[in-house]
């Protein structure tokens, strides 16, 4: 059986001028225990998902964590790092050590500042997640715009669906008072170059691209046989990551083959298909990843992603609805927390306390965090489970 998620904190994602590093992860934290109502003796250790990278000076920031509560000081820390997919990297981490039985139970926290520094600080820190033998100096904007290129070449131009997506997220982001950019775009701005919507890298538009972000996320994480101590618990039917190669020139990019294989193998393991599922949080880090993630995940097949995407399929009301919490693109992008924020808010989907983003009867909730060029994809599938409660 697999760990339970017990508890949650979630920060507020933006330019957070007044908060640090640090701040922010004893925030979610302290978050996190409280929402599990538990006092922080019984967590038995805690990882820490951070991409870093020269964003901000601590390169040792595990131990931040152990602020959060004199109860934690001398739990054992560590900092996972995998690029865009730290965060999730971290709940690995730790749902590895609650199974193997060597902790009941953890705290599990992903977090990020990135505003603090000068945006070619954030482009070249970035910039480094990729193959630096081949790819050096090219940046993220210029990776992605070969994934869009490539499926230009292969099924047409995407353009139009990677316009609705930018206007589909931003809708959804109304909705989620932690999300960084709560503001409407329309269709026809999305697809249009101009002076406020400029070409980053053909075709990649400013709109088409996640927000750089300052945040944090927290979960509890805690043995099953652990459950009827809480008040509500959220449960893995799977948990799968699989990594492909790092140079894009190894790679078949319209394939989307790893995050393909990262969908296929937690369907199996899920005992699902894509028909059973809710709901999913994808990793939008620019919208054309989210229009391959549809054809990844099987809601379309290859170059139909497009027409699921213009016809609503993935919209709220739709067939699928991805991203109702506004994705990278408009919730924001702060790297280490992203794979945390997603279960976080999938958890309060499934648990009927996700507020106005809330969807009538969701029981099954997908998670897609993706780090670097689909190099390491983590695929979750979530549902709530029946505990008795406390008393």
């Amino acid at each position: 059986m697999t760990p339970l998620i017990v508890g949650w904190g979630h920060s507020q994602f933006g330019r957070l001028e007044g908060q640090s590093l640090e701040d922010l992860i004893v925030q979610v934290s302290r978050e996190a225990i409280a929402g599990a109502g538990i006092t922080a003796d019984i967590v038995d250790a805690v990882w820490l998902g951070h991409f870093g990278a020269g964003m901000v000076p601590d390169g040792f920031c595990s131990s931040m964590i152990l602020s959060a509560a004199p109860e934690l000081r001398f739990k054992p820390a560590v900092r996972c790092e995998n690029a865009c997919a730290s965060g999730s990297a971290a709940l690995q981490a730790a749902i590895d050590a609650i199974s193997a039985g060597r902790v009941r139970c953890a705290l599990v926290v992903g977090a990020e500042k990135m505003t603090a520094v000068s945006g070619a600080g954030v482009t070249s820190a970035l910039g480094s997640a990729s193959y630096q033998k081949e790819e050096s100096g090219v940046s993220f904007p210029e990776i992605f715009a070969q994934f869009a290129r490539a499926y230009h070449a292969a099924y047409g131009d995407p353009s139009d669906a990677m316009a609705q997506i930018a206007v589909k997220n931003h809708e959804a982001a109304l909705r989620n008072p932690l999300a960084h950019m709560r503001r409407v775009l329309d269709l026809e701005f999305c697809r249009t170059e101009s002076p406020g919507n400029p070409m980053i890298a053909d075709p990649i538009r400013k709109t088409d691209c996640s927000l750089v972000s300052d945040g944090a996320a927290a979960v509890i994480l805690v043995h099953p046989d652990m459950a009827a101590d809480f008040r509500r618990a959220v449960g893995f039917r799977a948990f799968v990551q699989v990594n492909d190669l790092l140079p894009l020139s190894a790679k078949n990019l319209v394939a989307f083959e790893g995050p393909r294989r990262a969908f296929a193998t937690a369907y199996a393991q899920a005992g699902i298909s894509v028909a059973d599922i809710s709901f999913a949080e994808v990793h939008d880090c620019f919208t054309i990843a989210e229009l391959l993630s549809v054809e990844a995940m099987a809601l379309a097949g290859p170059g139909q992603g497009r027409t699921a995407v213009l016809d609503g399929l993935t919209q709220r009301g739709g067939r699928l609805p991805i991203n109702l919490s506004g994705g990278l693109k408009a919730k924001g992008h702060p790297i280490g927390a992203t794979g945390i924020s997603m279960h976080v808010l999938a958890a309060r989907q499934l648990t009927g306390e996700a507020g106005d983003m809330q969807l009538p009867d969701a029981t099954l909730g997908l998670c897609f965090n993706m780090g670097g060029g689909a190099v390491s994809s983590y695929v979750s599938v979530l549902e709530a489970m029946t505990v008795r409660g406390r008393a």
